[in-house]
This record gives structure tokens, sequence and C-alpha cells, in this order.
């Protein structure tokens, strides 16, 4: 096999330091030689072939940081901030639309000056296969490459420790991935090339290599390996990082679901003092009650991340989600579901996600939102319903509206937490969103995980909601208006409501 010059490594800079604390890491019941060789492995970690910051760089990046955060409001556990970047000013609550390779599919970099995007997202992984970081280095960077004037995160490439796990090989040293477009071909993914191609590619924050697992799996000695060993390669990310004085390397909380590992990771990530903090581990599948309990552990008052800085749930792109985790404190958000759903022809609206290929709209001439004024506002359900799926515009226009869509809904949430009525406007937004769902008697409700987290920051909704009600609507619902006619899922669910009512004792509460 061809091992690819794209991933090469090197370790933290005391290896000995490393493989002791690896070595005293194992049970106490794992044999001498084992523990012996656990240590060997570490201490046979390559040298660094790269130059680490200067201690000048390191100095300016504490007298004229990169990254300002101001918190400018709070509705509750809500917060509206302002993070000031190398490349503008990030208004909070932010959506971030993820470019994986420089680009977001179908749209160009004018396109997303034009929507108000500020800040957007690159794949470590993907960019460094192509275009490359020595292209990327010969012309400056991302930002000159792709004639983006805005900011940049880049992710570590850890994620595809899970979308390619049967491509790939974990190790202490690294991960070893095989190409997936080049069959036979190997690459070798360390925390120090994470971070140099991090700074080849020039983003305004960039994420520390972790160890990461599906949030599905049950194995707790893979679980704990993991948690342990981002901290370890948290500490050789920092080591490596050439450039503190003009971008953000973040921190990422991992630890499963265990509430236990979450909380040292918490503690430890807390301690190396980040300019901002990541949640990880999440939205791969997980039970959702387990997702917003660990959402909302990373950002409680006090034993939380810090208050001072921006925390970020990576991978998060739902909107209902990201109104619960708003709710619960989270500031910055990135999904490709708004624009790879796009793709498929569907679009996102405040009722719901409309399925542009059904055929209940090949005579809908209604507008896609009415009363919309986003960049389709003038295009009706008809027209898109021809072209979806079949022209490649199609795609381009669903994925502009659909980041309008979520780009909007975040601006939507700062303003009402800065004039304190976020929590009117959550219980509205829910209203909207679940139209079917009611007031006792009702055969419908939303997600019920979202009444326990909601209460958990102090929104009630019992008074508009029957949570007893037999059915339990989805986290994405279809648009319940679809076809000429009205609501038929709200009017089905009112008449049963109606009939429940009729049949029920005059005296039932």
């Amino acid at each position: 096999h061809t091992l690819t010059t794209l991933m090469l490594s090197s370790p933290l800079p005391s290896t000995a330091a490393m493989a002791k604390r690896k070595a005293d890491e194992l049970p106490t019941d794992v044999p001498e030689e084992k523990r012996s060789a656990g240590a060997e492995a570490s201490e046979k970690l390559p040298q660094p072939p790269y130059t680490a910051a200067s201690a000048e760089d390191r100095a300016k990046a504490l007298s004229d940081p990169p990254l300002v955060f101001k918190l400018d409001a709070t509705c509750g556990r809500a917060r509206a901030s302002t993070v000031i970047l190398p490349h503008g000013e990030v208004l909070t609550p932010v959506f971030m639309p993820v470019g994986t390779q420089g680009t977001i599919k179908g749209m160009s970099s004018e396109d997303m000056h034009a929507l108000g995007c500020k800040i957007l997202l690159g794949n470590t992984f993907h960019l460094a296969n192509r275009p490359t970081c020595d292209l990327l280095d010969k012309c400056g960077g991302l930002h000159n490459f792709m004639q983006w004037s805005g900011n940049i995160l880049t992710d570590s490439g850890g994620f595809q420790m899970v979308s390619l796990l049967k491509l790939a090989e974990i190790t202490e040293q690294g991960v070893e991935f095989e190409d997936p477009k080049k069959e036979g071909s190997r690459m070798l993914l360390t925390p120090e090339k994470s971070i140099e191609s991090q700074n080849s590619i020039g983003g305004d924050i960039i994420m520390a290599l972790d160890d990461v697992v599906s949030s599905t799996i049950t194995d707790m000695d893979r679980i704990k390996e993991a948690t342990d060993r981002t901290l370890r390669w948290v500490d050789r990310c920092i080591s490596a990082h050439r450039k503190p004085h003009s971008q953000n390397l973040f921190g990422i909380v991992q630890g499963h679901l265990d509430p236990d590992l979450r909380e040292s990771s918490l503690k430890e990530m807390i301690k190396r003092n980040f300019p901002g903090y990541a949640i990880g581990g999440l939205s791969g599948g997980e039970a959702k009650d387990s997702f917003w309990r660990v959402v909302e552990q990373c950002t409680r008052p006090g034993t939380g991340l810090p208050a001072d800085k921006p925390r970020y749930l990576m991978g998060v792109g739902y909107p209902l989600d990201i109104v619960v985790c708003v709710a619960l404190g989270v500031d910055m958000f990135d999904c490709v579901y708004p624009s790879r759903t796009a793709r498929f022809g569907t679009a996102l609206l405040r009722t719901g996600q409309m399925r542009l290929t059904s055929n209940e709209f090949a005579t809908d001439h209604r507008p896609l939102e009415p009363g919309g004024t986003g960049p389709l506002k003038d295009y009706t359900r008809a027209m898109l319903h021809t072209i979806v799926t079949k022209e490649p515009v199609a795609a381009s226009l669903i994925t502009q509206h659909n980041l309008h869509f979520m780009l909007t809904l975040l601006r939507e949430m700062r303003e009402q937490i800065r004039n304190n009525t976020f929590n009117e406007w959550v219980r509205k937004f829910l209203q909207d969103f679940f139209p079917s769902a009611r007031p006792a008697p009702c055969s419908a409700c939303p997600p019920r995980w979202v009444r326990s987290a909601l209460e958990a920051c102090g929104i009630g909704l019992d008074d508009i909601f029957d949570w007893s009600a037999a059915e339990e609507l989805p986290d994405m619902p279809r648009d319940s208006s679809n076809a000429p006619g009205g609501n038929k899922e709200g009017k089905k669910a009112e008449a049963k409501g109606k009939a429940a009512a009729a049949a029920a004792p005059e005296d039932a509460s």
C-alpha cells in the first residue's frame, strides 16, 4: 500500500511522560508485559517534523487574542453574544453551513455573503485530500482559495473515525484511513498532522483531534479509552499549534452518554483554558432523551462549560434540536442537513419539511412559503416540483432557501433573547412546527423529550400540548399544509380531539 504524505505524525514534547501516563492508566490487573508494551509503543512515536509556535507568537496571542467573547444578553439559560474573530464579528446563536471541500454544494461564496453568513465550515480530512494543504499553502489558505472574506471553522478530521470507521484503524499514534476514493492507499492522521493541516488551511477556529466513537455503541472499555485518549491527544494538539496568535484552537468535550465520563472530560478541558469549547460525540443516532441530558450537563450553570467562552454543539442541524439547545445555553451549531436534504428536493419551513418531489405539488401554485421573504418567495411549489432532482439549478435554489431558513431562525432567536421574550417565542415556534398538536384533548403531541429538556431550563409546555396523547410526532415533521385544502393532519387531530371530548364525562379534567 502507498502511505500518502498527507498525514505525518509527531508526539507530545515529552514522549517518555506520555508513555508513563499511558502505562499508569492501564488497570492494575493488566500483566506487566502488556503495560511495558503500551509504554514502548508510545516511545516509538516519531519526533516532531513541525515548528512549534514561537514564544513571541504565544505572547501575542495573550496580549491580542484572535477571539474576543462578549455576552450581550441572556434569557433564562439562552445566550446572545458577539464573538470577534480575525475575519469579523459573529453574532450568536449562530448556524454555520458546512462547505466540506471549500464550497457549499450549489452555492458560491457570493451567494453565502448575500445570505448574511458570517462563518462556515471546512472539513480538514477532505480538504487535505483535495485540493491538498500544499496547494492551500501556496495560495495563502482557504479564504483566498474560495474567495471568502468571512470566518471559517475547520474540523479536525475526527468525525471520519465514525463515518469511515470500516476504513480506519485507530491507535495511540493516530488514525490510519484507507482513502475512500483511492482503493489501496493509506493515510495517517495524527493530532500533530491535523493541527498542521488546519494551520495551512487557515481557519479562524480550528478543532483539536479527538478519538470519536459512535454514540450508539455500548462497549464501555472502548468508550473510556476514547475519552482518555482524547485528553492525551488534545495536549499534543496544543503543542503542535503554530499559530495561536491568529487561529483559535477549541477543545472538544467527550465522554459518550456517560455522566461521569462527561464530567471528567469537562473538568480536564476547562483546565486547559481554550478560547472556546465544543460538545462532541452526539447526533449519531442516540436516543434524544440521552442527547439533551448530555447537552444540559455540559451547559449547566456553575459546573458546565465556562460562561465567558463560546459553546459549540457539533453536528446538530434539525431546527427543533437547535431551538431546544439554544434554550439550554449553546451558542454555535453546524450540520450538512439543510443543504443535503435540499439536494433531495426537501425544503424547510416553520411548519415542518416539505418534500417537493411529491406529486401533490404538481398543480399547487401557491408560493413555497406563503408570506415568506426568503430568496424563493416568488417561486411556486408547482414550479419547484417540476425541476427538483431533475435540473441542477433546483438543488441550488432549495439549498439557498434552506440556508436562509436556518440563518434567519438563529437571528430571530438572538433578537428574542435580547428582548427577553425567548421563552414565549419557543412556545409559539413549537405550536407552529407541530400544528396538529394542541391542548387536551388531542391525539398528538410533540416529541416528549422536548418537554423534559425545556422544563430543565424553565420553559413550561403543559398548557399548550396534551402530553398524554397516543401519537408522538417526529422531530422533523412533514409540513401538514401541503396540498390545497389546508392542514389535513391538523384537521384530523382536531376531529379526534372533538370526538374524545364528546365521549368524556362532563367533569373530566
